[in-house]
C-alpha cells in the first residue's frame, strides 16, 4: 500500500509541475504589461489579447464640455498576441458618434493597426479617439458607458472617465 500511494504522489507531483510549466509557459491569465513602471490614470480592461490601459476622456479646459462638443479620447493599446489586429471602432451613448481620427482629426476609416507585441498610443499628437456630439454635460470625474470594437478580438464595454482637470496649485502671490 505504501509503495501505491508513493507512485501516485509522484505522478500527482509530475502532473502539477507539467500544467505549472505549461501555465507559465503560455502566459495564461497574466496581466503583466512589460514596459517601465507606469503608474497612469484611466481605466483599465482587456478582450483577448488586447490590454487596454490609460483610455480616458481629455480633461475639459476651464469649464465641463458641453452638449454638441467634439470632445477626445485617448488610450494605450498592447496587442499580447502574435497576430495583428486592428481597432474598428468605438461607440458610447453619451455623443452621437465616436471617430478614429489621426492627429489632424481626419477620420480613419480603416482603424488603427495593432501589430503584435507593440505599444499603440492613441494620444493627442498621434491617431486618437473622438466622440462627436457629446450628448450632455461632461465633468472631469464623470463615468460613463464606453464601447471599443476590435477586427478579431471583438467588442468589449467598460466605463471610461472624463479626467479631471490638472489645476495650477502653484503657491499664490504674496502681497
Amino acid at each position: 500500500m505504501t509503495s501505491l500511494f508513493r507512485r501516485l504522489r509522484g505522478r500527482c507531483a509530475l502532473a502539477a509541475v507539467a500544467l505549472a510549466l505549461a501555465v507559465t509557459a503560455s502566459g495564461c491569465g497574466d496581466d503583466d504589461f512589460s514596459l517601465p513602471e507606469w503608474d497612469a490614470p484611466g481605466q483599465n480592461a482587456r478582450v483577448d489579447d488586447i490590454m487596454i490601459r490609460y483610455a480616458h476622456v481629455a480633461e475639459p479646459q476651464g469649464e465641463p464640455w458641453q452638449p454638441g462638443d467634439d470632445v477626445p479620447a485617448y488610450v494605450w493599446l498592447y496587442n499580447k498576441g502574435g497576430e495583428a489586429d486592428r481597432l474598428v471602432g468605438a461607440s458610447t451613448p453619451n455623443a452621437a458618434s465616436v471617430d478614429i481620427v489621426d492627429s489632424n482629426g481626419k477620420t480613419l476609416a480603416d482603424g488603427v493597426d495593432l501589430p503584435p507585441n507593440k505599444l499603440v498610443e492613441l494620444e493627442p499628437s498621434t491617431s486618437h479617439l473622438m466622440l462627436r456630439d457629446v450628448r450632455e454635460v461632461i465633468r472631469g470625474g464623470d463615468f460613463m458607458k464606453f464601447t471599443m470594437r476590435f477586427e478579431k478580438a471583438g467588442p468589449i464595454t467598460f466605463n471610461i472617465h472624463s479626467q479631471i482637470p490638472a489645476y495650477d496649485e502653484s503657491p499664490s502671490p504674496t502681497y
